[in-house]
């Protein structure tokens, strides 16, 4: 196996909106809010857990957007001035870490292959058998208890 490579999302599409007014933001359906605690304001660019007292923007995205009864969108949180997306070679960022994971193995179709549930602590072995299946074209990763999209995996 050659390893994978997670990368958070692009800042373009939601630096706009931290300049929006709260009814904007509705209208996108989209809340500004401040972190209260660490962990729990889980950022998608930066893949970081925000401070508390940071702002973020809870916005509703779609993170597969393919043409298959999978298609999905979901809420992510993004930090104000995240800057450019992380990126992860063949290991986790600590936000991974510290939550169960869900893994989704899309093919080329869109069509989930596999899917596994994994803690954090222990998900690069998960990773690298679910990529290991050829069927498999990207993973999907969703922090289990809310459900929400977390990042896509690709092979390094």
């Amino acid at each position: 196996m050659s390893g994978f490579v997670l990368r958070g999302l692009d800042p373009a599409p939601f630096t706009p909106l931290f300049a929006l007014d709260e009814d904007a933001l509705a209208a996108r359906d989209a809340r500004r809010v401040v972190a209260t605690s660490k962990p729990g304001f889980p950022c998608r660019i930066s893949l970081q857990d925000a401070e508390p007292g940071e702002t973020l923007i809870l916005a509703n995205f779609e993170h597969l957007p393919v043409a298959s009864p999978f298609r999905s969108r979901h809420a992510v949180y993004v930090r104000e001035g995240a800057g450019d997306p992380a990126e992860y070679r063949d290991t986790l960022p600590e936000q991974f870490r510290t939550r169960m994971l869900s893994l989704r193995a899309f093919d080329e179709a869109g069509m989930m292959v596999e899917a596994d549930l994994a803690d954090g602590r222990e998900a690069e072995a998960v990773i690298e058998r679910i990529l290991a299946d050829p069927r498999a074209a990207y993973l999907h990763a969703h922090f289990a208890k809310p459900g929400c999209f977390a990042a896509r995996i690709d092979r390094a």
